[in-house]
């Protein structure tokens, strides 16, 4: 491995490292709840103090990650890419968007990689007031996309990554769930409990209070399922369905 090579892989194995210390952190935290209600109280100090400290050895990888001194080596670009590139630099657009409302959540420090359908907590799409009249018989559905602005994301974009729960693995970004896009857009399929004027109560979403929501669409049985879907280059992993279970937001005891 030449010295770029292992600069690199390091670069994408520590944002691998805060995710995984983020899923402990959520583990510890149920559990010192779960402590602090059979009256544990020296337990639940002690889940406390590790979930500190994680939050503590994140900052320290974050701030590793942005010291990293990365060289890239690029040779001349052949002339069909250059006549390409100049061809989509002339037909580029921009498009400017705007929030229709706001995700509350309870995460405000880290968020579960996917919607846990029964996660604790309240979870709501509030819209702008001039949206509600948009969710006339949204009710009658069971589920709904949400596609959202991701705000909160700060890592710089790469095109090939290390999913979560993936052993660090390298796949290219389109084949993976990351976070960090070309363009920071997020979306999530969640169940509708309720909804009260402009507001969407939801099941469990995977994004930060106060994140702006961009649209909300029906998901429609059917339509929106396609039975021969699979899994994908996640079953060439070892154990990967044990990675499945992380995935659905499956409670396990391995």
């Amino acid at each position: 491995m030449t010295e770029d090579q292992a600069i690199e892989k390091l670069r994408r194995l520590m944002p691998y490292w805060i995710t995984h210390n983020n899923e402990r952190i959520r583990d510890n935290e149920k559990w010192r709840k779960v402590a602090e209600s059979l009256g544990l109280k020296a337990v639940a100090a002690e889940l406390r103090a590790t979930t500190e400290l994680l939050k503590e050895a994140n900052r320290h990888i974050e701030s590793a990650n942005k010291r990293i001194d990365t060289k890239t080596v690029s040779g001349p670009v052949p002339d069909e890419q250059t006549k390409m590139h100049h061809e989509m630099q002339c037909t580029e657009m921009r498009f400017e968007l705007k929030p229709i409302g706001i995700i509350r959540s309870p995460y405000s420090d880290n968020a579960p990689y996917q919607p846990v359908d029964e996660a604790d907590g309240d979870f709501r799409i509030v819209l702008a007031p001039k949206y509600a009249r948009g969710l006339d018989k949204l009710a009658k559905f069971r589920y709904i996309y949400v596609i959202y602005y991701t705000h909160r994301v700060k890592r710089g974009l790469e095109m090939v990554v290390c999913p979560p729960w993936a052993g660090g693995a390298e796949v290219g970004l389109f084949a993976s769930r990351s976070p960090v896009r070309p363009n920071c857009i997020g979306l999530s399929i969640v169940r509708i409990k309720r909804i009260v004027n402009n507001e969407i109560f939801t099941s469990g979403l995977d994004a930060f209070d106060g994140t702006p929501v961009l649209d909300i669409k029906p998901y429609i049985k059917d339509l929106d399922t396609k039975s021969d879907a699979n899994y994908g280059w996640l079953t060439e992993l070892d154990g990967y369905e044990h990675l499945i279970l992380h995935i659905k937001g499956i409670p396990h005891d391995y």
